[in-house]
């Protein structure tokens, strides 16, 4: 018999605080997870302006619908990230589209490799985010500065092959932004959008 996963403590209690009305959990969320859903949102959109009303309407969408999120489906933190990539890629084709019919350049081949683009980037964002320090930090150090494994090994002060494990581990996580799934689709980063 398979072991139910029991979500987060604060997860769940914060989907709880929600599904009461409580005006202070939507704060807290909002204090908690603006940063990344205005990010995620901007890396898709490329749009200031744009990237507030979609992160107004995720937190707007989370208070009229607490009861979508489900604690045991995942974190919170990704199942607001799916739900910003969602919302985003979606006005992202609406904007696209209504250009594309007042004859502007380009075509729908075009709208959608700008759609699978931005999706894959605004996922490799999220994974960058969400990795465990030590990871980001190797990655940052190869990447960034261009140190190669012995070079990020000194700098961390580790091994050179806890170096190459990081690096490895690292780029194993950010090859999974590519398997996005269909165009447009939200990031399989866990939760139902």
């Amino acid at each position: 018999m398979q072991k139910k996963t029991v979500p987060p403590r604060w997860d769940r209690t914060m989907q709880q605080r929600l599904a009461r009305g409580e005006a202070a959990a939507l704060g807290e969320l909002y204090d908690r997870f603006a940063s990344l859903v205005h990010g995620l949102a901007h890396r898709v959109l490329g749009d200031e302006h744009a990237a507030d009303t979609v992160t107004r309407d995720v937190f707007a969408h989370v208070w009229q619908h607490p009861g979508a999120y489900d604690p045991r489906q995942g974190p919170l933190r990704s199942w607001l990230a799916a739900l910003t990539n969602r919302l985003a890629v979606e006005r992202l084709r609406t904007t696209g589209t209504a250009a594309l019919a007042r004859g502007g350049p380009g075509t729908t081949e075009d709208l959608e490799r700008t759609v699978r683009h931005a999706t894959v980037a605004a996922r490799a964002d999220y994974i960058v985010q969400s990795m465990p320090a030590p990871l980001r930090a190797a990655l940052e150090l190869a990447y960034f500065q261009r140190r190669d494994y012995r070079q990020t090994a000194a700098d961390l002060g580790v091994t050179d092959e806890e170096a190459r494990r990081r690096l490895r581990l690292g780029l194993q996580l950010l090859a999974t932004a590519h398997d996005a799934g269909t165009p447009g689709a939200p990031p399989r980063i866990g939760g139902a959008a």
